[in-house]
């Protein structure tokens, strides 16, 4: 994630465009790992399964509408 942000930092400086694409990428990278992190507690959790479950695939769903917006398919 760390070279994740520092390239996405440096990308607008070197090619001299905006920065909104990759602060929307970067969001989108978040969600979906925070997603990954939920459904892998689910697997290693006792108690509160379907919560980490459902919070999981809905975060991944989530990150998957948000690329779709931002490439333009929908």
């Amino acid at each position: 994630m760390f070279f994740t942000l520092l390239a996405g930092f440096f990308e607008p400086l070197i090619t001299g465009g905006s920065g909104d694409g990759v602060i929307g990428g970067v969001v989108v990278l978040f969600v979906g790992l925070i997603g990954g992190i939920l459904l892998y507690k689910y697997t290693t959790s006792e108690n509160r399964r379907i919560l980490y479950f459902i919070g999981g695939f809905s975060l991944i769903a989530i990150s998957l509408a948000l690329i779709f917006q931002i490439t333009g398919r929908v």
